[in-house]
């Protein structure tokens, strides 16, 4: 279990830990502030594309071959980053880090599985989440530490041992594969291109939007074109997929009612977390006049109160159903977020703080039962695809939350005063609808059991 939470640590902690550096690195490299971005993009998107694959050839040549390379590679790039000349370099060296990191995401809660007997999984379940929330916390912490006494390349440094020390530890402590995979199975390279060409035209599409960097300039001309034709491969992607006896992207574990349940909880929670993200900064720095670090400040204790509840989500799992678990906690988010988008004309610190916490501890109660539902309700030998899901749930659902912002931030500026607390309703109807998903749950887990 140390492995898997150094690894997964370190493959949290880079998606955010460069975002702080990227106005030094534009500088020292000589490159364009706007292309700099992408320093952070290709990460993203280099992780966003082999989730799935990655999980397949976990489900057939074992997790932890899997997560062994990719924590290799992961720490060789970070080494090709450290040594990066020029903004071309350093972005293609990200782009390796973002496979090595897929590489240690896509099988992480399989490999959680394996480790726990099924009576203790939901506590491995609440370490693995709180440990995700906490790297969330700690990225521009950490990266505020390293850059304050040394220069950008060292922000990758910190990988280099961690990276020995958990391919040394795997190789003796990860569990070995466990059963074999369906008969028939195999790793199609088609399929692979196919699921990278999916998700990179559709998460594009969505930067594109003007979202990610919180410009709110609507669309650009080619953003929708590029969202079209991602979701016209994903029609031909996913009707191949249902032909094949291990599809690599899991239409058998769709065609599970808890488990789609689930993937909609996750996809609709998290679409909620990144309206959210995105609007509060809005909200508390253009509308209420805080500065940044007392915005960051205040934005801190939603996450911090997801660690505080992880582990006691992680108890109440098995004793109470998941589905109830999510709804209850989905139905704080959403309240939350009500009582947000609702603040007086010149709150306190205090008022936004509880309420920030509130959704904070919402959300923390959905998490660890709705991915301890995910891994454990498909067959043992699909549990690399559903580790691979959660990861892609997630993101899909940060992306669409991102695309609905741009059109939310198109119709109404977000310095104008609507904008943001728009956003903020939209983000509890999203958290509301995932809750009545969770709650289906039980319905369709007692219909099972019977």
């Amino acid at each position: 279990m140390l492995v898997i939470i150094l690894g997964i640590t370190v493959a949290v902690l880079d998606g955010t830990i460069v975002n702080l550096a990227l106005p030094g690195i534009a500088r020292e490299l000589r490159a364009d502030p706007a292309h700099a971005i992408w320093v952070v993009n290709a990460y993203q998107i280099a992780t966003l594309v082999m989730l799935l694959p990655l999980a397949s050839l976990g489900d057939l040549i074992g997790y932890r071959r899997v997560y062994l390379v990719g924590m290799s590679l992961f720490a060789l790039a970070s080494l090709a980053a450290m040594l990066a000349d020029s903004l071309t370099t350093l972005i293609a060296a990200r782009a390796l880090q973002g496979l090595g990191a897929a590489g240690l995401m896509s099988v992480n809660t399989a490999l959680v599985r394996l480790v726990y007997p099924r009576a203790q999984l939901g506590r491995g379940m609440a370490i693995n989440s709180m440990v995700v929330a906490s790297a969330s916390v700690a990225g521009p912490s950490v990266a505020a530490a390293i850059l304050s006494v040394a220069s950008w390349p060292w922000l990758f440094a910190l990988n280099l041992p961690l990276g020995v020390l958990v391919v040394a530890l795997g190789a003796r402590a990860l569990p070995a594969p466990r059963g074999v995979a369906a008969e028939g199975a195999r790793f199609s390279w088609v399929d692979v291109l196919l699921n990278v060409a999916m998700f990179a035209l559709v998460f594009v599409g969505a930067d594109r939007l003007g979202v990610r960097d919180g410009s709110g300039q609507g669309a650009q001309s080619g953003a929708w074109v590029l969202l079209a034709a991602g979701v016209a491969v994903g029609f031909v992607y996913l009707r191949r997929q249902r032909t094949l006896a291990l599809p690599l992207f899991p239409v058998d574990l769709l065609r599970i009612p808890v488990f789609a349940l689930s993937m909609g909880t996750s996809v609709g929670a998290f679409c909620a977390q990144m309206l959210s993200f995105i609007a509060l900064p809005f909200l508390l720095l253009d509308i209420y006049g805080r500065t940044h670090v007392e915005a960051g400040l205040l934005i801190t204790a939603w996450p911090l109160a997801i660690v505080v509840m992880a582990p006691i989500a992680g108890r109440l799992i098995g004793r109470y159903p998941d589905g109830w678990l999510g709804g209850i906690g989905l139905s704080l988010l959403s309240l939350g977020l009500v009582l947000l988008a609702t603040l007086p004309a010149q709150p306190s610190n205090a008022d936004i703080v509880w309420r920030m916490a509130l959704c904070g501890l919402g959300f923390g109660l959905f998490q660890s039962p709705n991915n301890h539902t995910i891994v454990t309700s498909p067959p043992p030998h699909r549990s690399g695809a559903a580790s691979g899901m959660l990861g892609t749930a997630r993101l899909t659902g940060q992306t669409l939350g991102a695309v609905l912002l741009a059109g939310i931030f198109s119709a109404w500026a977000p310095r104008d005063g609507r904008g943001p607390f728009i956003a903020l309703g939209l983000a509890a109807a999203c958290a509301a609808v995932a809750a009545v998903c969770s709650t289906l749950r039980v319905r369709q887990a007692s219909g099972q059991a019977v």
